[in-house]
């Protein structure tokens, strides 16, 4: 009998722990590094192409200082059912609306202003609720403008 609480004694001796610590560490660490592969390919905050936009953000900042020089920021209105967008003049558009929490859910909006108010009208019943970047790029006349806002639905 007392062989066998001399080996239960021996059996969690300070080896034994260093090596179940060590062990319960490094699947801490595998577990981390699966679920940040499991996650890169949703991040919403990094672009694949940021390179390129990096070289093109000139053109970006002046289509901005085209906005604030002409004071042809849109006016946005947050409707229960649709998101409507007032712009000064007809133009073409390009609207992103990206989520920060997930970019599954980013949505491209393309097309022309429609009637004599200068309207776009985006459904928001298909867009979850949360933050959201918006940036709209247009044409009027040879002259790029951009915008950009944070949103929350």
């Amino acid at each position: 009998m007392s062989d066998l609480i001399i080996l239960n004694k021996e059996y969690m001796n300070w080896g034994t722990k260093i090596v179940l610590g060590m062990a319960t560490f490094m699947l801490f660490i595998i577990a981390m590094a699966s679920y940040m592969f499991y996650v890169h390919g949703r991040d919403a905050l990094i672009e694949d192409d940021y390179y390129e936009q990096g070289i093109n953000y000139n053109k970006e900042f002046d289509a901005t200082q085209h906005t604030l020089n002409a004071d042809a920021e849109p006016e946005i209105k947050l409707l229960p059912q649709q998101i409507v967008i007032k712009m000064k003049d007809s133009a073409s558009y390009e609207l992103f609306l990206k989520r920060a929490s997930n970019n599954v859910d980013d949505k491209k909006y393309t097309g022309n202003t429609i009637s004599n108010a200068n309207l776009i009208l985006i459904n928001r019943t298909d867009l979850p609720k949360g933050l959201w970047f918006l940036k709209l790029q247009w044409q009027v006349n040879g002259k790029d403008f951009m915008f950009k806002r944070n949103l929350t639905l």
